[in-house]
């Protein structure tokens, strides 16, 4: 499973709010905790379900996802994580890890033993400032995709699958209107829960409607001319889909 593979814009003169709130929190986490640099490729896992809780990760380059593993070996992706995300809350609890975290290409993690995460935190509160706001938002995303499958409309939820991506390609300086789509269509709609054929159907209709296109090289050259019309028809869906 890859990524979505994107070029970097040229230095913003007002750098996204969300991109100096991961700056300042990879500053603080490299100031003032004992952490270990880890490189991973693609399909290495960070942890495995199962495995005992003594660590959280924070991304620090490429593109992750976290998986729940069924007992007869399905795998459905409940998640996928940038730069500045963190991995591994789902072990607090009981103490060991109820999902998988798998590298989707070359990448880097941040490992950092909880017990001196907790005793950076007690010296230093903006950082447990952050681990707070990292929860929460972890909580609002999976709110978030819950509502989107039980809201919208087939062509509104791949739609909102690809504005989050561009707001979140956006918050960390990347490249909006046009990038590669290396994730299957199959891969899509695992996360989505929705059949390779259903996600198929709905990029061709938001193709037509020019909300997206595709470059003339291959299919996964993905553009999306304005993400606020992608906004826009998500919206429009939504309302149609209540109305009837």
């Amino acid at each position: 499973m890859q990524t979505l593979q994107t070029v970097i814009r040229p230095p913003r003169a007002v750098p996204h709010p969300a991109g100096q709130r991961i700056a300042g929190m990879l500053a603080r986490l490299e100031t003032e905790v004992p952490l270990t640099r880890r490189v991973l490729r693609t399909g290495e896992p960070v942890y495995r379900a199962g495995e005992r809780f003594e660590a959280l990760h924070v991304v620090h380059a490429g593109m992750f996802k976290t998986v729940n593993v069924a007992p007869d070996g399905r795998e459905q992706v409940v998640g996928l994580h940038f730069k500045g995300d963190w991995l591994g809350f789902d072990g607090i609890a009981d103490g060991h890890h109820g999902c998988e975290a798998i590298a989707m290409d070359t990448g880097e993690v941040w490992t950092i033993r909880y017990d001196d995460l907790l005793a950076a935190c007690s010296r230093t509160p903006a950082l447990m400032g952050d681990v707070h706001t990292a929860m929460s938002r972890e909580l609002a995303r999976d709110r978030d995709s819950m509502l989107a499958m039980c809201t919208l409309p087939a062509d509104a939820r791949v739609a909102d699958f690809l504005r989050h991506w561009a707001d979140t390609l956006e918050q960390r300086g990347l490249r909006t209107d046009s990038f590669t789509l290396r994730m299957t269509r199959a891969e899509i709609g695992n996360f989505l829960g929705m059949t390779l054929e259903t996600v198929s159907r709905s990029l061709s209709r938001l193709a037509r409607d020019k909300v997206i296109g595709f470059a003339e090289k291959g299919r996964r050259e993905l553009e999306i001319p304005d993400v606020a019309a992608l906004s826009a028809f998500i919206d429009r869906s939504l309302a149609a889909a209540t109305l009837h």
